[in-house]
């Protein structure tokens, strides 16, 4: 694996009772959250840091200034036994710090792969968190209030909007504002680009670069990184070892609103994913001569009475040939709201030639899970099994 120029070999070992990987000072006030060990043990940690993905200057009129860049932070274990550092990209109103560690003090994702001896690069997207939010640059900001919280992610059950909302039981505390854990979720939300177009061109270059840096990855996307996931995997294909996509946006070409019963669905009537899966371009075969060829075409009956009919390509349907040649894992929970339509972006993959294992975790016997599968009480089962699935097909 190729690291970025400024590793060094730091061969320290790190002893760790919370999952965030701050100082003993940093985590004093916090002790009665922050109280988890690691589940591993100690973690030898041969380099750890952090860098920029170097953004464009732009001319302004107050001077040259930079955007586009890209906050980096990476561990490498002292015994790395995979060859492919996961690359992890968060969600929407997020930053890196929700792989460190849980909102109740539970070891997170980016830890549990370190101590199975990935190494581990963590990223801040463009205009978010440590990588920064320039309003000259990025536009208007959104952020949801905690009635949003509330209603698609920690207490969907409350009021049902689909028909998996009510076996939502994983969302570790209350669920609402005065919970310890709830309280420390939300303070996580940051506020991100209304332009989602925007979005996903900055982050995807960035990526695209950092790759082109540190060398091959095993990508990890969550949610509104699942698109950009995508572009990434179809720009570098070679270097791109695997991706793991849990809860990815979707579904095919537009939007779906959750209504409630008795009809439950309703697609909006503008395209949102022209390019199927992105907003941004993917590469077919044969080429497109504009987004319009994919001939979007519905199901007349959707696979399964709970879930929504699909979006999919009419035929002679157009292949992705550069995601094809990468290996797919598209994870599902038992209760998000992504369970209407998740199944319609795994067919979409397998109608243009690209093979996908698309897991819903109750399957394996994970159950409960809402769309924050690694915040929730049974996190680390979850992480177990996208181990197991990597160690079993990426190579």
């Amino acid at each position: 694996m190729k690291g970025p120029d400024i590793l060094g070999c730091l061969c320290i070992t790190a002893v760790l009772y919370g999952a965030t990987l701050t100082s003993t000072s940093a985590q004093e006030p916090a002790k009665a959250i922050h109280s988890a060990p690691i589940e591993g043990g100690p973690i030898s940690i041969a380099s750890q840091g952090n860098f920029f993905v170097v953004g464009k200057y732009t001319p302004t009129n107050k001077g040259q200034r930079m955007s586009g860049q890209m906050y980096v932070q990476y561990q490498i274990p002292a015994k790395q036994t995979h060859p492919y550092p996961l690359l992890m990209i968060h969600g929407g109103g997020q930053t890196g710090e929700g792989y460190y560690e849980t909102p109740d003090g539970r070891e997170g994702w980016a830890t549990y792969f370190l101590s199975r001896g990935y190494a581990v690069y963590v990223v801040d997207q463009v205009g978010r968190g440590r990588s920064g939010y320039f309003p000259d640059a990025y536009g208007p900001t959104r952020k949801p209030d905690t009635s949003y919280s509330i209603q698609w992610f920690s207490r969907q059950q409350d009021t049902a909007l689909y028909p998996q909302a009510k076996e939502h039981t994983q969302w570790p505390g209350e669920g609402k504002p005065g919970d310890a854990t709830f309280d420390q979720f939300y303070a996580s939300q940051m506020e991100d680009m209304t332009n989602l177009q925007q979005n996903e061109t900055l982050n995807r270059a960035a990526a695209d670069a950092l790759i082109d840096k540190i060398g091959p990855v095993i990508l990890l996307t969550h949610s509104q990184s699942g698109p950009i996931g995508w572009g990434i995997a179809n720009d570098r294909p070679k270097s791109v070892k695997g991706v793991i996509a849990i809860e990815s946006s979707g579904p095919p070409f537009y939007n779906i609103k959750d209504t409630g019963a008795p009809g439950w669905f309703k697609y909006g009537n503008k395209i949102a994913r022209p390019y199927g899966l992105t907003q941004t371009q993917l590469t077919y075969d044969p080429p497109l001569v504009d987004t319009s060829d994919l001939k979007p075409v519905e199901q007349t009956k959707s696979d399964k009475p709970d879930i929504a009919p699909c979006w999919l390509q009419a035929e002679p349907v157009r292949k992705l040939a550069a995601l094809a040649q990468v290996p797919i894992l598209m994870v599902g929970s038992a209760a998000s709201y992504h369970v209407p339509f998740d199944l319609c972006t795994s067919k979409y993959l397998a109608q243009a030639g690209v093979k996908n294992d698309f897991i819903r975790l109750p399957s394996v016997g994970i159950n409960g899970n809402g769309h924050f599968i690694m915040l929730e009480k049974n996190n680390l089962q979850a992480a177990k099994f996208v181990d197991t699935w990597m160690s079993k097909n990426i190579h």
